[in-house]
């Protein structure tokens, strides 16, 4: 078979100049589109060097100063000016993951994690399957949310101790969360069980120095590092040496919550007061090489308010 040759195509120049300029409107286009972006977007990141950053729960920054109501980007910016060095959006609930991301850009705040309160109410652990689906999907606004602002991580109440009997409650609680980290994983969001009094994990109406052993061991059983601790350190003073815990803990502690706590009195202190022994708390961090955020949870107000839990913080960590 006689193989004829490829005849070759021809273009008008009418056509060339037509598809030319085609290109070359689409490129500018682009390129506009692309200088617009990079005007209206920027990167906001902690400080670097620091090993421990210094933030509050953005539910501690006042709403209102001077009669004025403050949109969510002055807020931000409030936590900036009091030199802190992120905030911890523990509002998610009553934010859309557009609305975190904008303000973080307006503000130049870095947002490092993610909470909605509604944990406590819709559990995990409860044994209405729609309440489980609530808090489940709650949670997952929290990761999308935080991946949105830029952050690394939510915090999580696993549930209730009178949901059922522990082993009944821990089995549903964990249920749940294997079915969340998937997206966990993809978006580079750790979920976070923070220590609280919920009468699971640890003996609540027995006399301190507890164990975090069951913590430890129910992380453990997710065999996964998008499984962590968001250890308080006030919360359980009152069970446990917080040294002790830290150590417990290990890797697995990746963020911190600050209060202080008074055992004498049963009660809840600022940062630096009561009978917590810090001390004990900086060696834990220093035994485990902790690096990362440590976020106050105590009463807040605005920027002098600020400011002075910011300075409490540092001498507690004595940095």
């Amino acid at each position: 078979m006689k193989i004829q040759p490829l005849k070759p195509q021809t273009i008008s120049r009418r056509k060339l100049l037509v598809t030319g300029s085609a290109t070359i409107a689409s490129s500018c286009a682009l390129s506009a589109a692309e200088e617009d972006e990079k005007k209206t977007s920027k990167t906001v990141r902690p400080p670097e060097g620091k090993g421990i950053l210094l933030s509050v729960k953005l539910g501690m920054i006042a709403k209102k100063v001077g009669g004025k109501t403050l949109s969510l980007t002055e807020r931000l910016q409030m936590a900036g000016e009091a030199g802190l060095d992120g905030v911890d959006f523990d509002e998610a609930g009553a934010h859309t993951e557009e609305a975190a991301r904008k303000a973080v850009d307006e503000s130049g705040v870095f947002v490092h994690n993610a909470i909605n309160h509604a944990h406590w109410g819709k559990r995990l652990t409860s044994p209405n399957e729609a309440d489980r689906d609530t808090s489940r999907k709650n949670i997952e606004h929290c990761i999308r949310l935080s991946h949105a602002a830029g952050g690394n991580g939510v915090l999580i109440v696993v549930g209730g101790g009178g949901d059922g009997p522990a082993d009944v409650i821990e089995e549903r609680c964990r249920n749940e969360i294997k079915k969340i980290i998937p997206l966990a994983a993809s978006l580079g969001q750790p979920i976070l069980f923070e220590n609280v009094w919920n009468q699971m994990f640890y003996d609540h109406n027995k006399p301190p120095e507890q164990s975090a052993e069951r913590h430890v061991k129910f992380i453990d059983s997710f065999k996964s590092v998008w499984v962590g601790q968001y250890y308080d350190i006030g919360n359980h003073w009152k069970y446990g040496q917080p040294g002790e815990w830290i150590r417990e803990f290990g890797h697995r502690c990746v963020k911190l919550d600050v209060k202080g706590f008074s055992r004498e009195n049963n009660k809840f202190t600022e940062i630096g007061e009561g009978d917590l022994p810090w001390d004990e708390v900086r060696k834990g961090l220093s035994d485990i090489g902790f690096t990362g955020w440590a976020t106050a949870e105590v009463g807040g107000g605005g920027p002098d308010r600020l400011k002075k839990v910011r300075e409490q913080m540092q001498r507690a960590f004595g940095l």
